[in-house]
């Protein structure tokens, strides 16, 4: 069955009873030059949603509405196409972004656009997102790496923080080829002491689950979803506690803007404009935790190496995918106080 893994059974469908939910959505992209079949712009909202409430055993009507007007549907629909192997959405796509692939690949190298390495490393992708790198069983469509992409951020966004991984890990790999060779040619000199391949502290920094059972293309998603997460929950719990509030009534409790401003005693515009606030200054903040290297634990901060503005950039990004935060915990409510209490 198309979009079925070999061997497993399929999970319930989030959108079984949502078709003219669907059909809306596709009357939003079904005009694209690349004209993606209504069937596989539904499986790529699929995708999407279940990535987004992997843990919630219900998912309304509502909540799935409102999650798809946050998604960049143009480009996932794209993306549906281009994995499909739709030759229109394919040309679009080459002629839309190689040049600025290649730009990005510039950038994260310090280099010429039109230099053989910044085209290398941009070029580099269009073989894993076409699906002809992996192995040759199987519907290229399966392989494609933009089955990963769900639409949260903009396809650019994407597409640049893939790349700058990509560099990430080639420099990675080089670095602890060279250190096994070093090490290697030492234990050898040293009377041939079995030598052990060091772990850096980037790569000790915790204890995550081995990548190769992980769905994601990067193997590094789960350390920067950990770091992400400390350092947006120290930035919280630094926050004014009218900013928490306002986060609490609008994120955990989800109210709407006219409701907080109603409890809190503000103008709906003042409460919009302090959340824009609140984010931007948790932004700035999160940003500097992260390129600074300290990090919050149980036991107060510990040292990591900082990330680099690349490694931030891909933080951000597997957040927006991912969501990570637990807005039960990061904003407990508050037991009603007993009659004849007072704060």
């Amino acid at each position: 069955m198309d979009g079925a893994t070999p061997g497993s059974a399929k999970p319930p469908r989030l959108l079984a009873s949502c078709s003219d939910l669907v059909d809306r959505l596709y009357s939003e992209v079904s005009a694209s030059p690349w004209s993606v079949s209504r069937h596989r712009f539904e499986d790529a909202l699929e995708r999407s949603a279940a990535k987004r409430f992997a843990s919630c055993e219900q998912v309304t009507r509502p909540t799935l509405e409102e999650f798809f007007t946050t998604l960049h549907l143009q480009d996932l629909s794209l993306a549906a196409a281009c994995a499909s192997g739709q030759p229109a959405a394919w040309e679009f796509f080459v002629i839309t972004y190689r040049g600025y692939l290649r730009a990005s690949a510039a950038a994260i190298l310090r280099c010429k656009s039109d230099s053989v390495a910044a085209q290398d490393l941009a070029d580099s992708l269009f073989t894993d997102l076409y699906g002809i790198s992996a192995s040759s069983s199987g519907k290229s469509e399966d392989r494609s790496l933009f089955r990963y992409f769900h639409g949260r951020s903009s396809l650019k966004t994407w597409l640049r923080a893939v790349l700058a991984q990509r560099q990430i890990d080639s420099v990675r790999a080089s670095r602890r080829f060279v250190e096994i060779e070093d090490q290697s040619t030492s234990a050898a000199s040293e009377g041939g002491v079995p030598f052990r391949e060091r772990v850096t502290p980037i790569d000790a920094a915790s204890n995550f689950p081995n990548p190769a059972h992980d769905n994601s293309p990067d193997p590094h998603r789960p350390r920067y979803l950990a770091l992400f997460s400390d350092a947006l929950n120290k930035a919280l719990n630094a926050l004014d506690p009218r900013d928490r509030q306002r986060l609490r009534l609008y994120y955990a409790d989800q109210q709407t803007l006219a409701a907080i401003g109603r409890e809190l005693g503000e103008h709906e515009s003042s409460v919009s404009r302090n959340l824009d606030r609140i984010r931007r200054e948790l932004r700035a903040s999160v940003e500097a935790a992260l390129r600074s290297g300290q990090f919050q634990s149980q036991n107060g901060t510990y040292p990591q190496p900082a990330l680099t503005d690349e490694q931030i950039s891909l933080c951000f990004e597997y957040a927006a995918e991912d969501a990570p935060l637990n807005f039960d915990q990061v904003f407990p409510k508050e037991p009603p106080q007993a009659e004849g209490q007072h704060s």
